[in-house]
């Protein structure tokens, strides 16, 4: 039942970003809830090996290295969901990530859940 509403809640979580973004666009709340799970999966496991490969330069960044690699995770996943859901360009995308982010944020304190 937690997967569920967990799924929903990002669902909605995309739809929100897309709405307050003005480059990215998703079809509906079903493709965004396929979009939250499709950017899940590539984050964790493309994004997760190049993290792993990436770490002394994310180390000496500061984590820029892994949000650039949130970004282009999020790109690939534009890219694999075609025309259903999209975001325009570096940038928009970059926006896109904070705000997913941020209103992830803001629904697990809802939830009460603690990382």
């Amino acid at each position: 039942m937690r997967f569920i509403i967990s799924l929903l809640l990002t669902g909605l979580v995309v739809t929100i970003a897309t709405y307050v973004i003005p480059g990215a666009h998703v079809e509906n709340f079903w493709w965004a809830i396929i979009a939250g799970l499709v950017i899940g999966a590539v984050n964790a496991i493309i994004g997760g090996i190049l993290r792993l490969f990436t770490f002394p330069l994310n180390w000496l960044t500061f984590g820029l290295v892994s949000f650039i690699i949130t970004i282009l995770m999020i790109q690939l996943s534009d890219s694999i969901l075609g025309s259903k859901f999209e975001v325009e360009g570096f940038w928009n995308t970059a926006f896109f990530a904070i705000a997913v982010a941020v209103l992830e944020m803001i629904t697990d304190s809802i939830k009460g859940k603690t990382k």
